[in-house]
Parts: C-alpha cells; sequence; structure tokens
C-alpha cells in the first residue's frame, strides 16, 4: 500500500520547497555564498542547490547572474546606509564620516563589495547603489558651507576617496583583516623596500616607513575623512 511506504521509517523521498522563493531570500543566499567563497564562487547552479529549486525561479525572481551580483551588492550597501542614519545631534562632518566608516566596515566584512561596488558607481549611474551613496552625504555637504556650485565636485571628491581607499584596502595583503599576517607581511617587505632606498635622493620616505608599516587601515581612512571635510568649507 502507498500508506506505509510513505508512513515507513526507511522510505526517504526528496524534500519539496513548500513556499515560493522570494528575490530577498534568494539574494540572501547569494551574498552568503558571496562571504564564503568569493565572487567566483556565486553561480546559478550553487545558488538553485542551496535553495532546492530550479534556475527558473532565479531568473524570474532575480535575472542573471550578474544581475544577481548587482541585486546583493545593492541590498549590502541599503541595510549599510539604513542602519546609519545620522542622529539629530549629529554635526555634517559626524554624519558623513558615519557613512564613510560604515562603508569601510562593511568592506572589511563583505571582501567581494569593493569591485562590485566600483562597478556599480561607474557603469551604473542612476542605479540605486549610487544615488543612495551620494545622497548620504550629499544631503550634509551643504551644511558644511560648501557652495551649491561646489556640492557635485565636493560630494564626488568624498565618494570617490571612499572608493578608492576601500578598494586598496581590501586588496592589500590578499584581503587579510586587520592585522593578519598577510597584511602585516606585505607591510614589512614594503617597510624594507623603502629603506633599501637612497636616503639622500628619498629622505621623505625614509621619514615614514616606520608610520607606512605600523599603520592602521581605519584609523587612516578615517583621518582623510577628516581632512577633506576641514578642507571642503573653503572650497569656492
Amino acid at each position: 500500500m502507498w500508506h506505509d511506504e510513505v508512513m515507513s521509517p526507511t522510505v526517504r523521498r526528496p524534500q519539496r520547497r513548500n513556499q515560493v522563493l522570494s528575490r530577498d531570500q534568494i539574494v540572501e543566499v547569494a551574498v552568503d555564498i558571496l562571504d564564503t567563497g568569493g565572487e567566483s564562487a556565486l553561480t546559478l547552479r550553487a545558488v538553485t542547490e542551496r535553495l532546492a529549486t530550479g534556475s527558473g525561479a532565479i531568473y524570474y525572481r532575480v535575472g542573471t547572474r550578474d544581475e544577481l551580483l548587482d541585486a546583493a551588492t545593492e541590498a549590502v550597501i541599503t541595510a549599510v546606509l539604513m542602519s546609519h542614519v545620522g542622529g539629530k545631534s549629529d554635526t555634517p562632518s559626524d554624519a558623513i564620516t558615519g557613512v564613510a566608516l560604515a562603508l569601510f566596515d562593511a568592506i572589511a566584512d563583505h571582501r567581494w563589495l569593493a569591485t562590485r561596488l566600483t562597478i556599480q558607481i561607474v557603469r551604473h549611474p542612476l542605479g540605486q547603489v549610487t544615488v543612495s551613496i551620494f545622497e548620504a552625504i550629499g544631503r550634509h555637504i551643504q551644511a558644511l558651507g560648501v557652495p551649491q556650485t561646489s556640492w557635485f565636485d565636493a560630494t564626488s571628491t568624498v565618494v570617490h576617496y571612499i572608493l578608492g581607499a576601500v578598494s586598496q584596502h581590501a586588496r592589500v595583503g590578499g584581503g587579510a583583516t586587520e592585522g593578519g599576517p598577510d597584511r602585516q607581511e606585505f607591510l614589512d617587505v614594503t617597510a624594507a623596500a623603502w629603506r633599501e632606498l637612497p636616503p639622500e635622493r628619498y629622505p621623505f620616505m625614509h621619514s615614514i616607513v616606520d608610520q607606512m608599516r605600523t599603520h592602521q587601515d581605519r584609523q587612516q581612512f578615517r583621518a582623510g575623512i577628516t581632512i577633506i571635510l576641514t578642507g571642503l568649507p573653503r572650497t569656492r
């Protein structure tokens, strides 16, 4: 009897998903795969296996692999920006610094994000990621005293600094974490090479070699933001 077969503990049937997959569920799995294995690990097959579904569901809800990468990037950035909305007591500089540090920390947590974020800004200027970052930073530029004619230049300067600095941080030492062995090895090798430079020709390089070898990336990143924000009100 089929009833006995169903009830038998020795018979195993493949599990079937009894709920319709949502776009958010698919993107969440994609982000997890990216965090675990990097961009090369994200394939439609990997996603379908994790969700026990067919590729048609992925195409229908999200689209191609590139569209899935864009969606994952947008999901992470949107969450970061929404959770770091400046409070009423924040100064414009504090608010901008908070957004910048939030993006820095997000890329430290999601190493694949640096490349995808740059691609979004460059290739998709009308996309949600680009406009959200510009809005989150630009809305505070005016309060710094920057003339309206310089708002775009000032906001672009901050955004480009963030992208450049966090991308470099993500790549130094093969993407090692702050203070990790790969990163420190990279800094030690660089410091040793700088010390081999002729001091009479490169006196400045010799003077900063120890600072370079022992610097902390997040602290340096924040210092750069402070330098930029200090100079922006003087823009004319």
